[in-house]
């Protein structure tokens, strides 16, 4: 069995004692004959204020009445009321680990509109709380002699302060339902915190692997030691966290780590690679600077022949093409000489630059010692047959024009008219084929003008079409 607690606000009735039966005597004690004859002498208003008495005075009564039941009605009151601001409390509690998300990440307008927002609605809450704990102050619903119009009085500031309770409360899940977009943004980005920095940290880690693994290997790398070294500060803010700095700031730096830290590492694992490249380099640049001394010792005999078999518009600008290919050659053969100190060095951005350079030398170089070679081959060409040159251009021409036509009846005049100068002008080249000292030199010129000018339109019809004109 279990101890049942008296009611709070339920009547307290003593409950008589009760004794076995027992057989009544016919004699009676004197003293029970006084008390007989004391009761008999009583008024009868004391007669009815006896069960009271005993009963233990001041206490509630046995069958209620209004002042218990608007005291009932109070409690009811003072319950709901603080069901409502228990549930308040709670949602604000929730609420504000939300807000102070937002706040440790977002820094937008918009999240400052909800941050004071947050504020305003925590005033309020703090004005209807104090309402609600006047009220239950203000009213003692356990007093014995409460009376009714002071539990009615009780009642209605009770239920006052619940409905303010629950106005705010409906206010409050207004405001969490707006604050869903920022929230899930925060949360987002704090979601993308931890990760940043481990992957900045495994970042850092690998590439001082990387650069024990080149120096093992020989190589210096002093230039991406500094640099890794100079991601030291950095590591230490990651480390101080975003409490600290921020989490937008701490993802972004954490990011920029990462990239920093990747790139040396990726140089450092390709330092060997580097090295070996460097040295074919070198020797397939200074194998190309002597197969060009060679050849540029050539081009003078071929000159020899231009002179003699054509006009002299096809070998002027090349008379300084021997003079100037060994100066060349001689400019890279320096440049190569300083990329070798460079990769001994291992200064490897300078080596590059140093190779980059002689590379550029010897280019110029080989296009300058090839034009006057293929210039004479392409004059024996045209000279043997012409016909082959013409045909080619007559060609290009064709086609330019079929370009022009398609779809049309007619031709835009912006096309026609540089396609039928170019066919005069190719026709005028092919007549001075017929005169007796043809000069062949310009003929290839003007053939290469023609053919130049119908890609030109070729260029502008396409570029048409694709734009919708």
């Amino acid at each position: 069995m279990t101890a049942t607690p008296s009611q709070p606000y339920s009547p307290m009735v003593p409950r008589a004692h009760r004794r076995p039966p027992h057989r009544f005597r016919d004699r009676r004690t004197p003293g029970a004959a006084r008390d007989a004859l004391a009761l008999m002498g009583l008024p009868l208003l004391g007669l009815l204020a006896l069960p009271a008495a005993f009963a233990g005075g001041g206490t509630r009564r046995w069958f209620g009445g209004r002042a218990e039941s608007q005291r009932a009605q109070a409690q009811a009151a003072k319950d709901a009321a603080a069901a409502a601001f228990y549930e308040l409390d709670t949602a604000q509690r929730d609420l504000r680990i939300s807000v102070e998300t937002i706040a440790a990440v977002d820094s937008s307008p918009a999240a400052r509109r909800a941050l004071e927002a947050f504020e305003a609605l925590g005033r309020r809450i703090d004005e209807v709380s104090h309402q609600y704990i006047g009220a239950v102050d203000a009213h003692d619903l356990d007093r014995d002699d409460l009376e009714a119009s002071a539990a009615t009085r009780a009642r209605t500031e009770l239920t006052a302060a619940k409905d303010a309770l629950d106005r705010v409360g409906r206010e409050l899940d207004r405001y969490a339902e707006g604050l869903g977009p920022l929230l899930g943004k925060a949360e987002t980005q704090l979601a993308r915190l931890a990760p940043a920095v481990e992957r900045a940290r495994q970042a850092l880690r690998a590439a001082s692997g990387a650069l024990d693994a080149a120096r093992e290997s020989g190589l210096k790398a002093d230039g991406l030691a500094a640099r890794l070294a100079a991601l030291g500060p950095e590591l230490t803010l990651l480390n101080q966290g975003a409490g600290q700095h921020g989490v937008p700031q701490t993802v972004e730096r954490a990011e920029r780590v990462t990239r920093e830290a990747e790139a040396i590492r990726a140089e450092a694992e390709r330092l060997p690679e580097l090295a070996a490249e460097t040295d074919r380099r070198l020797v397939s640049l200074r194998t190309r600077a002597q197969a060009l001394t060679t050849r540029a010792g050539q081009v003078e005999p071929v000159l020899s022949e231009l002179r003699r078999r054509f006009t002299a518009a096809c070998w002027q600008d090349l008379q300084q093409v021997p003079e100037q290919a060994g100066e060349s050659v001689r400019q890279a053969e320096r440049k190569l000489a300083e990329a070798r100190t460079a990769r001994d060095e291992q200064r490897w951005p300078d080596a590059t630059s140093l190779l980059s350079t002689a590379r550029a030398l010897l280019n110029g170089t080989d296009e300058a010692v090839s034009a006057a070679g293929d210039r004479l081959r392409r004059l024996n060409a045209v000279q043997k047959d012409p016909q082959q040159e013409i045909d080619r251009t007559r060609f290009a021409v064709r086609d330019a024009q079929r370009l022009a036509m398609a779809g049309r009846h007619t031709p835009d005049p912006r096309h026609a008219r540089p396609l039928d100068e170019a066919v005069a002008r190719l026709d005028r080249a092919v007549a001075t084929l017929e005169d007796r000292h043809p000069d062949y030199w310009h003929f290839l010129t003007e053939t290469e003008a023609v053919r130049r000018t119908a890609a030109d339109v070729v260029t502008r019809i396409r570029e048409e079409l694709g734009s919708g004109q």
